[in-house]
């Protein structure tokens, strides 16, 4: 969803020992000021101890939570001041409704939280049945780059999501450093998330704003969020293994300038849940340059590989789908994000590439779209503009793009809800046809395939530490 900026007001270095931990109106000693564009990141070298059960609203000193503990968020949980919050494997940490709860990692705070397959760590709803935006989910905030302003002050903005307006200065992400490090992630759920804090200003499932790339994010399960399961705001973090299952909004919504790189991503739709707010729009990618599609740079670059997105059309019907689902690819507001080796199933449109300037991109190949199937899509391509012909662009013969007329096609192991086996089965036209030789897939940042999509003949890693379950 698109953001609503909140005026900051300057917060000055408090250099009183009596602050209130629990109490975000009086911040505790900060070693930086917490409103700058870039600020230094500082360490907390006290050692670790473990939280109460209730998790204070102010984490300022190294904390671990342990293995075989569950843990509440009673509220927006800040960890900031140096401070590190360690998670043990197999810890499960609920979020409250009422009040509305969120784990925010301020830019001078960090995350290690490192579950394994067989005890992944778990974020869930405190409700006795959970629903779709039941708590408010995991905000990592850095001190990368973006293409925003805030107050005048270029390079800085405030996370949506009324975080800043709850702690002012603690809401804010952005700066100069690309390589800036907000943690670690590993075999981590993230269930039931995604509040409103206010019309139209959500809180995803897991929420980026301005993450380095010295961060790492690597297994990660988001699921029912009533908002976009993965929203990037500026920033250039890496991040592999993500999986948006069964999300209201978008699966994997990029803005601001951001610039990573992402392999092995899966996203299953639910036919029944959508975006059904006032103009509301499900995709499984949506890329804006910005909000208002300007120019700004840094531009909105990302580069997605080996992605399996997997629409509502693969297990219903068009006429027992919700309304608001869109497309598998919604690229426009100036966005120059390149897709390759990855297939599109069963969405009502496959690929619209929206507006001049991001046509323009496209032309100009700084968007690309190759090695890409796309199958049981009514629309493949949705037409371009008249300077712009979409579906002769997507033909492209060097691009080697695929469709296929219905969702079996493709030969996925299983779609279905409970059962999700995204890797291709015997005869599978995803078993071949990858290819890695974009410069945009050079660094060593990609693992290099032969297979299209996120998952190998008979893979697993997507086994075991996940959880596809009705409500």
């Amino acid at each position: 969803m698109k953001k609503i900026l909140f005026p900051v007001m300057f917060l000055a270095v408090i250099i009183s020992s009596c602050s209130k931990d629990n109490d975000p109106e009086t911040p505790p000693v900060q070693q930086v000021d917490m409103t700058k564009a870039t600020i230094e990141r500082t360490s907390n070298n006290s050692e670790f101890k473990e939280s109460p059960e209730t998790l204070p609203k102010q984490i300022t000193t190294n904390t671990v939570l342990k293995t075989g503990k569950t843990y509440l968020l009673s509220d927006f949980v800040f960890v900031l001041n140096g401070a590190t919050i360690k998670i043990e494997p197999g810890v499960t940490i609920k979020g409250s409704k009422q009040p509305k709860s969120a784990l925010i990692i301020t830019r001078n705070g960090k995350i290690d939280a490192q579950g394994t397959a067989a005890a992944p760590i778990v974020f869930t709803s405190s409700q006795a049945t959970p629903n779709s935006g039941d708590w408010g989910g995991v905000i990592l905030l850095g001190n990368a780059q973006n293409n925003g302003a805030l107050n005048g002050v270029a390079g800085l903005m405030s996370i949506e999501g009324g975080v800043n307006t709850t702690a002012t200065g603690y809401g804010l992400h952005g700066g100069t450093k690309s390589d800036d490090n907000s943690g670690i992630m590993k075999y981590v759920r993230i269930e039931y998330p995604g509040i409103a804090f206010v019309t139209d200003d959500e809180i995803n499932g897991l929420t980026f704003g301005s993450v380095g790339s010295g961060t790492t994010m690597d297994y990660i399960q988001v699921s029912y969020s009533g908002d976009d399961s993965y929203e990037w705001f500026g920033g250039s973090v890496n991040c592999k293994h993500l999986i948006a299952y069964r999300g209201t909004d978008d699966d994997f919504d990029t803005d601001n300038g951001f610039s990573g790189k992402i392999q092995f991503g899966l996203s299953l739709r639910d036919a029944a849940i959508a975006d059904f707010a006032v103009n509301g729009a499900s995709n499984s990618f949506e890329s804006d340059n910005d909000a208002q599609g300007t120019t700004k740079t840094p531009q909105t670059a990302a580069v997605f590989s080996n992605m399996t997105l997997v629409g509502p059309y693969a297990n219903a019907a068009p006429e027992a789908t919700a309304a608001p689902y869109k497309r598998g690819a919604h690229i426009r507001r100036n966005s120059s994000i390149s897709i390759f080796n990855s297939v599109f199933v069963g969405w009502p449109v496959g690929l619209f590439i929206d507006g001049a300037p991001s046509e323009t991109n496209a032309t100009a190949n700084s968007l690309e779209y190759k090695n890409n199937t796309v199958a049981g899509c009514p629309v493949l391509v949705a037409p371009g503009t008249a300077a712009f012909n979409s579906v002769n662009w997507f033909n492209t013969a060097a691009f080697a793009n695929k469709t296929l007329v219905g969702n079996a096609d493709v030969k996925l192991t299983n779609t279905g809800y409970t059962s999700f086996d995204p890797a291709p089965a015997a005869g599978s036209p995803l078993l071949a046809g990858a290819d890695f030789s974009s410069a945009k897939l050079g660094g060593g940042a990609f693992t290099v395939t032969t297979y299209v999509g996120a998952a190998a003949s008979g893979d697993s890693w997507f086994k075991g530490w996940t959880k596809f379950a009705n409500k």
